[in-house]
C-alpha cells in the first residue's frame, strides 16, 4: 500500500499543470535532491555455530523496513539532443522495525544506511515533437556505481529473558538504478524543479558484519542477505548554467518592393529639328504612362540645343532659344496625345544653357539637342 501511494504521488505530480515551453539542456548542470526511501524486506540468512539455536530458531529471517529518506548531489552535462550524463553521490537511511521468521516473540530495533556513488545517462523527451507545448521535461535513466551498505547496529530483544541478538558492520558491492522523472521550469533561467521515481538494486548475496546471540549458548556466525531494492520517491532542484535564450526566428522573407518608375525622360532630336522620331514617341509614351503609377503633381518639360546653329552670332542664340521651345512643344502635344491633362504639363526652353556635355564652340552634340522630361 505504501509503495503504490507513493507511485500515485510522483505520477500526479508528473503529471502537473504547464503554462510554458520546456527548456532542453546544453552544458553543464548540478542537480541536489531528497525524498522517501521505501526498502522491501531484506532476507536473511544466519550461519554459524549457534544459527539454529534458540532464539532465533531458524537459520532464515528477514529485516522488516519502516520510514527512511534518501538524499543526493549530482553533477552533470547536457549534449543539447535530450542525452545527459551525470555523477552523483548518494546517501540512503532506513528505519527497521520487525524482524519475522524466528521461533519466539521479540522486539527489533536499528537501523541501515548506504553511502556511494553513480554514474548515469539520462534522455529528455521533447514534448513538441508530439505536439505539446509545456514547460515539462519527461526524463528516463539508468544508472551503475558502487554502493556501501551499514548496520548500525540492529538489535532483537526476545521475550521471558530469552536473550538477543545483534546484527552489525558493513561491506560494500554493486548497484544499479533505474529512473523515470520529470523537469519543471520556474521561471528563472536555468533553473528547474524535479520530480523522480528511483529503483536501487544491488544484485546477488550480501555478506555483513558479524550476528551475535547471547543467552543459554554462546555467540557466533554472521548474516548473508540477498538481493536488496529501495525505492524512492524524489524532490529535487537543478540549475543548468549554459541558459542562453534560443537565437530569435529568422525574419520573414519579404519580397523586394517593385521598382519605381524613372522620374525623368530624355528624348533626343536631330539637328535644326523639332520633330519627334519613332524612338522620341516611345519615350514620351512610357513618361506619359509612368505619371499614372507614380504621384505626380505636375510634369516639367524642358527643351535644349547645342551650341551650333543655322544662323551664326547673336542671332544664332535667338534661333536656338526658339528651337529649343518649339521642341519643348512638340514633347507636350504627343503627352497631351498620351493622355497626359495640359493643365499638368509646364514647358521651358532654354536654348544653348545647360548642356549634357560640354563642347567648345559651335559644336554638334547629339545629347544637347534634347528635351527632359521630369515627374514632380
Amino acid at each position: 500500500m505504501r509503495l503504490r501511494t507513493a507511485l500515485l504521488a510522483t505520477t500526479l505530480m508528473a503529471a502537473a499543470p504547464a503554462a510554458a515551453s520546456a527548456t532542453t539542456i546544453t552544458g553543464p548542470y548540478v542537480n541536489v535532491a531528497g525524498g522517501y526511501n521505501l526498502v522491501q524486506n531484506q532476507h536473511a540468512h544466519l550461519n554459524g555455530a549457534n544459527a539454529g539455536g534458540p532464539p532465533p530458531g531458524g537459520t532464515s529471517s528477514q529485516l522488516r523496513h519502516n520510514t527512511g529518506f534518501t538524499g543526493f548531489g549530482a553533477f552533470g552535462w547536457g549534449f543539447g539532443n535530450g542525452l545527459r550524463a551525470e555523477v552523483e553521490g548518494v546517501y540512503n537511511y532506513s528505519n527497521i522495525d520487525h524482524r519475522p521468521g524466528t521461533s519466539l516473540p521479540g522486539h527489533t530495533r536499528g537501523s541501515d544506511q548506504s553511502y556511494g556513488g553513480f554514474v548515469n545517462v539520462l534522455y529528455d523527451i521533447d514534448l513538441k515533437q508530439f505536439g505539446i507545448d509545456a514547460p515539462v521535461t519527461p526524463f528516463v535513466g539508468v544508472g551503475a556505481g558502487y554502493l556501501w551498505q551499514h548496520y548500525n547496529p540492529i538489535d532483537t530483544n526476545y521475550a521471558h529473558g530469552a536473550g538477543h541478538t545483534r546484527i552489525g558492520g558493513t561491506n560494500g558491492g554493486f548497484a544499479y538504478q533505474g529512473i523515470v522523472g520529470a523537469a519543471y521550469d520556474t521561471g528563472i533561467p536555468g533553473f528547474q524543479v524535479t520530480t523522480e521515481y528511483r529503483m536501487i538494486g544491488q544484485p546477488g548475496s550480501f555478506m555483513d558484519g558479524a550476528f551475535h546471540y547471547s543467552g543459554s549458548k554462546g555467540t557466533g556466525g554472521n548474516v548473508n542477505f540477498d538481493h536488496r531494492f529501495n525505492h524512492q520517491f524524489i524532490l529535487g532542484l537543478r540549475y543548468a548554467f549554459d541558459t542562453a535564450p534560443p537565437p530569435p526566428p529568422p525574419a520573414p522573407v519579404v519580397a523586394a518592393p517593385a521598382p519605381l518608375p524613372a522620374r525623368s525622360y530624355l528624348v533626343f532630336f536631330d539637328w535644326d529639328k523639332s520633330v519627334l522620331t519613332g524612338r522620341a514617341r516611345q519615350i514620351v509614351a512610357e513618361a506619359a504612362q509612368a505619371s499614372t503609377h507614380v504621384q505626380t503633381t505636375r510634369i516639367e518639360v524642358n527643351g535644349y540645343t547645342d551650341n551650333s546653329a543655322a544662323h551664326p552670332g547673336p542671332r544664332g542664340e535667338k534661333y536656338n532659344l526658339g528651337l529649343s521651345l518649339r521642341r519643348a512643344d512638340s514633347v507636350k502635344a504627343e503627352l497631351i496625345r498620351d493622355g497626359v491633362p495640359a493643365s499638368a504639363i509646364d514647358v521651358h526652353g532654354y536654348g544653348e544653357a545647360h548642356p549634357l556635355v560640354p563642347t567648345g564652340p559651335n559644336t554638334r552634340e547629339p545629347q544637347n539637342r534634347r528635351v527632359e522630361i521630369i515627374l514632380h
